[in-house]
């Protein structure tokens, strides 16, 4: 860190105790948490992840701000869990914490807000609506089985569960669903939650020592749905929640729906019980789209914004954004911003001009940010646990995995990787590289923890299904080389695959 930067730390946090009021500081900074930047990086160090969590949904905006009036520069936050923070805090840190969200007017006037029980869901639609759904070979059962919910709900299938990567269309079925019962069946209840909102909702009932209003409130629905349910993983009295909450709405013969990032089996730290529920019923997912579906995307959002725009401009757009629905409507966006303010038509030059930099000219960018979400789902982790310096076999393991299919499908360098992934050091990334390499090669089988106990499974077949979910199928299991020594600069892209000569490594996650 330069001189400069560790002189504004002090006055980053002055910045927020003035925006903020000296309770709140106290409550979620004082002790509780460090600042520290990298490049164009602000990295947020928190004790735990309820602490990390909290601070990243409700003060982002704020810090940001205060680094912004201190430094003149604009900052990208990055959230790490760092366990010492803990041995800084008070014994009665964690009650001042408890008492500050209980008293948050913010929570009071959203529980003032909040439906009785026995109304048949929000009074305003949700967004999505199943007449607006683009359906094309991805996608068509998916939509085929969202109709039938909404024709006739816990008829046919129930669970069920739609799965498939971020941007889509999962949220947009489910929140169709959603609006089609309320149009359909007025006299249905029905509630849309996320999976962070269900357990928000189960911690403040048993603060408030309010779980039988918590429990009336999901077990009297006639339709369940719950977006993002991975968020349930390795959340263990959640999950023992929502298992009753299931059994409860199964057996009076109601609708539950689900989605995920996932499916059911690739969710790391579930429950049995859950996960065997889950596949009971209608499992199904959603692929990345064709050409054809992306065109209809994008004609429907046209029409939404009221726009002319030409098939021709249409297949540019939708034949160069393939990786998900939300990154092609941003481009139709900025397409039509540019025509507003230059008073242009929007033709196809002014098209390519306007997305000339978004362009992909081959195949769809993969993501670190995907395959760190995929590898911590996976393993019932979040990206915040890979960024610790943790080393659980857990931990190490997924971060490893995810360190090297980002090496192996992505462009990053080593300190790049590194960087992202809670600014570890280049010659971790290598490492790890290495290790997980060396162990394909040797066909090794990986042990790691889970609630049940000690859990094994061939590494190989563990990269192809990740790998999968990733979405790069088919794009072959090759070992990428890996230096066997730390260089003293690693700017280079990762190199054909070669035949390694495996060495046996001592390593807690391997198994003979």
């Amino acid at each position: 860190m330069s001189v400069c930067a560790e002189d504004a730390l002090g006055k980053v946090e002055s910045q927020l105790a003035e925006k903020l009021g000296p309770q709140r500081f106290n409550v979620w900074f004082k002790n509780a948490t460090r600042f520290d930047f990298t490049d164009n990086y602000l990295r947020v160090s928190a004790p735990n992840p309820f602490i990390s969590d909290w601070i990243e949904r409700h003060f982002s905006e704020v810090i940001t701000e205060a680094a912004r009036e201190v430094t003149g520069n604009d900052y990208t936050l990055s959230f790490a869990i760092d366990p010492e923070l803990a041995r800084g805090l008070g014994k009665k840190q964690p009650d001042r914490q408890v008492d500050f969200i209980a008293n948050n007017p913010e929570r009071l006037a959203r529980q003032q807000k909040r439906p009785a029980l026995d109304t048949a869901g929000p009074a305003i639609p949700l967004k999505g609506r199943i007449e607006d759904f683009v359906v094309g070979p991805s996608n068509r059962l998916a939509q085929a089985a969202a109709s039938s919910v909404i024709e006739q709900p816990a008829a046919d299938f129930n669970p069920l569960f739609i799965h498939g990567g971020c941007g889509l269309g999962k949220t947009h079925l489910l929140q169709a669903i959603c609006n089609g019962i309320s149009e359909h069946h007025p006299q249905l209840r029905w509630r849309y939650v996320t999976g962070e909102e269900f357990t928000n909702d189960y911690v403040y009932s048993i603060k408030a020592h309010e779980e039988n209003v918590f429990r009336t409130r999901y077990r009297a629905l006639d339709v369940l749905v719950i977006d993002d349910v991975h968020f349930f993983a390795n959340k263990r009295a959640t999950q023992e929640e929502f298992l009753h909450t299931f059994k409860a709405i199964d057996a009076a013969g109601k609708q539950i729906v689900l989605a995920s990032d996932a499916p059911p089996k690739m969710i790391g730290h579930f429950s049995e019980s859950l996960v065997s529920r889950f596949l009971s019923g209608m499992v199904v997912r959603i692929d990345s789209p064709d050409v054809e579906v992306r065109a209809g995307v994008l004609r429907r959002r046209a029409e939404r914004m009221k726009v002319d725009i030409s098939d021709r401009v249409i297949m540019h757009i939708a034949e160069n954004f393939c990786a998900n629905l939300r990154e092609l409507e941003g481009a139709l966006l900025k397409v039509v911003a540019l025509a507003h303010l230059t008073s242009e038509p929007i033709t196809l030059g002014l098209a390519d001009r306007a997305i000339r930099d978004l362009i992909r000219q081959t195949a769809p960018v993969v993501k670190l940010s995907d395959i760190e979400s995929v590898s911590a789902i996976f393993f019932g982790l979040t990206p915040a646990d890979l960024h610790t310096s943790r080393k659980s076999r857990t931990i190490a393991l997924s971060r490893g995995i995810a360190m090297y299919l980002a090496r192996k499908h992505t462009d990053m360098s080593y300190p790049e990787i590194g960087r992202f992934m809670g600014n570890k050091n280049h010659s971790t990334v290598i490492l790890a590289t290495r290790r997980i390499s060396n162990m394909l090669q040797a066909n090794a089988t990986v042990r790691w923890l889970t609630p049940s106990g000690d859990r094994e499974q061939n590494l190989a077949t563990l990269v192809t299904d990740l790998e999968e979910q990733i979405g790069l199928a088919g794009e072959g299991n090759a070992v990428q080389e890996v230096p066997q020594a730390v260089p003293t600069q690693t700017t280079c892209k990762p190199g054909a695959a070669s035949q390694l000569t495996v060495a046996a490594l001592a390593s807690p996650i391997i198994t003979a």
